[in-house]
Formats: C-alpha cells, sequence, structure tokens
C-alpha cells in the first residue's frame, strides 16, 4: 500500500514538474517573443510610475499581451526598481524583455507636442519640442500650417503628442465646429452639446479618435468639476441649482479673462440678484443675437440693447434662461464662493482688468476714465496705421 502511494506521489510530482516547466517555458516565449505593436508607438513613463502600473497601461495600448509576465520578467531581471520617466519611442513587434531594457535605460527620447488650440474667435496650433522636463515653444501656427506640420513630425523620428486645448469662455457651438475640422479626428454629426457643459481643459487625443469621444470626456469633467465646486458652496446665495450657478459662471467667464479679478465679478452679480437689479450685460445680449455661433466682432448697437430676447439682461431681471459659453473651474468656484464686498459695477480699466464701484456716481467716474484710455488708444491706432485724419 505503501509502495502505491509513494509511486503516485511520484507521478504526481512528476506531472507538476513539467507543467511548471511548461508554464516557464511558455512565460519565456512571451517574455522574449515578438510584441503584437503593428507599427513604431510612442510611451510616456510619468514620475511617480511603478513597474505595475506600466504593465497595466501597456496592455490597455495593445504594446504587450500580458501585464504579469512583464511584471515578474522586471522582477527576476532586477530592473524592476530602475524604471525612468520621459518618453519613449518603442519598435514595432517589440518583445517584452526589450521594452523592458528601453524603459530602464533613462535614454528617453524627444518628443514633439502638437496642440490645437480652440480660442474664442480661431483656431490655431502651437508646436512644442519637449525632452525630459523641458518644454520649448517652437512656433504657433495656422490650422493648415499646423495640419503639415504635424504630417511632416510625424513621418520623422520621435514621437508626436497630440493634444486640444478649450479656451475658457468659448462656446459649445465654437468647441464642436473647431473640432470637426481637426483632421486628425473623426466627425461628427450630432447635435451641438449642451451650452456651459464642456470643461474648458487640454485633453491628450489619439489620431483618429472621434470627437464624440473628446466632448464625452469634456463633458464627463465639467459634470465632475461642477458636482464638486456645489459641494463646497457659501451659503445664502442667490443661485439655487448647480444649473443656475453654471449660468452666472459662463457670464463671468465672458466678462473677464483675469483668474483673480472672477471672485470679485461674481460678488457684482450676487449683489446685483440680491438688490433685485438687472445684470445688464452685453456678453449676454450678444448671446441672444448669434446663439453662441461666432461673434459680433464690434460693440452693440442701441437697436440690440433694446431688442427683446430672453437673453437680454438689460430688459430682463434675474439670469438668462442658459449658459452663454463653458466656464473653466475658477469661474465655477467664483460664483459659489464670491468675495464680500459692496461693489455693484464694473468696467474695463484699459489693462485688461476693471475698475468697481459701489456706487452709479463713483461707476459714471469710473467710465469717463475708461472713454479717455478708449479715445487714447483709438488714436494711437491711426497713428500707427497712417489713417488718421487731419484738419
Amino acid at each position: 500500500m505503501a509502495r502505491h502511494f509513494a509511486a503516485n506521489f511520484v507521478n504526481l510530482l512528476i506531472v507538476l514538474l513539467v507543467a511548471a516547466s511548461g508554464v516557464v517555458y511558455w512565460a519565456k516565449t512571451q517574455f522574449k517573443g515578438l510584441g503584437p505593436l503593428t507599427r513604431n508607438t510612442c510611451i510616456e513613463v510619468p514620475k511617480g510610475d511603478t513597474i505595475g502600473q506600466l504593465a497595466d497601461r501597456l496592455v490597455e495600448k495593445g504594446v504587450i499581451s500580458n501585464a504579469s509576465v512583464f511584471r515578474i520578467g522586471a522582477q527576476y531581471s532586477d530592473l524592476s526598481s530602475n524604471l525612468r520617466f520621459g518618453i519613449y519611442e518603442l519598435p514595432a513587434q517589440a518583445s517584452q524583455e526589450e521594452i523592458l531594457r528601453i524603459v530602464t535605460g533613462g535614454h528617453a527620447g524627444f518628443t514633439y507636442v502638437v496642440t490645437y488650440r480652440i480660442g474664442i474667435r480661431s483656431a490655431s496650433f502651437a508646436v512644442s519640442e519637449r525632452t525630459g522636463d523641458d518644454m520649448e515653444r517652437l512656433a504657433v501656427i495656422g490650422v493648415e500650417e499646423g495640419r503639415n506640420a504635424v504630417q511632416a513630425l510625424t513621418g520623422g523620428t520621435g514621437c508626436v503628442t497630440l493634444r486640444v486645448t478649450v479656451a475658457e469662455g468659448a462656446t459649445s457651438w465654437q468647441v464642436q465646429n473647431a473640432l470637426n475640422q481637426a483632421y486628425f479626428l473623426v466627425p461628427t454629426e450630432e447635435p451641438v452639446p449642451a451650452e456651459g457643459m464642456l470643461s474648458p481643459s487640454t485633453y491628450d487625443v489619439s489620431p483618429g479618435e472621434p470627437v464624440d469621444a473628446v466632448i464625452s470626456r469634456m463633458l464627463e469633467s465639467q459634470k465632475r468639476i461642477l458636482a464638486e465646486e456645489w459641494a463646497n458652496r457659501k451659503e445664502d446665495l442667490p443661485v439655487n441649482s448647480p444649473e443656475e450657478a453654471l449660468i452666472l459662471a459662463s457670464i463671468i467667464e465672458k466678462e473677464t479673462g483675469l483668474a483673480e479679478e472672477k471672485p470679485e465679478v461674481a460678488a457684482v452679480f450676487v449683489n446685483r440678484l440680491n438688490k433685485g437689479m438687472k445684470l445688464q450685460m452685453d456678453s449676454t445680449v450678444e448671446y441672444g443675437l448669434t446663439s453662441g455661433q461666432g461673434f459680433l466682432g464690434r460693440g452693440l448697437r442701441r437697436s440690440e440693447l433694446l431688442k427683446k430676447t430672453p437673453y437680454n439682461t438689460y430688459l430682463t431681471a434675474g439670469l438668462p434662461p442658459g449658459p452663454i459659453s463653458n466656464p473653466g473651474r475658477d469661474a465655477i468656484r467664483a460664483v459659489l464662493n464670491p468675495n464680500t464686498s459692496n461693489n455693484l459695477f464694473f468696467v474695463a480699466d484699459g489693462t485688461g482688468g476693471h475698475r468697481f464701484a459701489e456706487t452709479l456716481v463713483q461707476h459714471n467716474r469710473n467710465v469717463a476714465a475708461w472713454r479717455k484710455i478708449e479715445a487714447e488708444q483709438k488714436r494711437n491706432h491711426q497713428n500707427s496705421t497712417g489713417t488718421a485724419s487731419f484738419r
């Protein structure tokens, strides 16, 4: 009986050893064999990354087929603690062993960062070159030149990172229209997203990525930001919902581009709403005329200020029916945590900022000062362009 048991144990041990040998052979083949990459690709190893995090990301991107083999291979090669941050170009069919040697060798390559910038009035490309932590702006070019530049860079050595940056205050129509014109994205025929719900920020994109996918990320980001800021709001504000906060933030975004001014502009709006005063903002009137599709490019005419639309805050008290742009986090936070002040008015000061006032008398003085600055700027412009008239 004991002899029979010993024989069975030996047989089982042999089977286990054979199976273990098979697993080792399979893992070795996975580690040293050709990888699934069909073309050269770029991978970024950020600061603080671990071998495990990198392995999962490589699987997600289709660079390797098994994350566990990569992790174990790194441990047995004594390279798991040698990961070096940077951007690396990986050759087609690179084995896991080869990839591991590249990302632990510390010889990060250079990359071109091409940013498609969607502004309030137009779109442009910014091309930068990055080596390690250093970023050097090479050029800001138009859309057509940007197309040629990306094609030239993609055909050369090094890596090209594509990004989309949306300016604070751009409308949803402007964003979607500009994205549809980005030749490296797949256009969408979906309706324009809800105004105010696209988070103005910078997004990494992939060539051939659908515009719908990019917009979806913008929508999710704005929902998250709005929820976070609403949860940390002050009490007793004249906004009763996140949607109303978004409306007011969108107006702030159109009235000032200075982050440090936004809480004070928000205070003006809050004070006016609390007193039942009309907001009287030109930006809302313009939105009522254009629906956010483009811009007037000039001052409002008196007839336009008197034209009744749901967005004319000179004629209608309270908030307009919806946002007039896509506000960033700073503007949303300003609405929900405004400064404490008695200011009810503001006007441009000629430096890119504004002068604030508590009374109409003070405000009228500030307006008069701005008119003088405006007239001087106009004269200087006419003199510099040779269009001044002489009498």
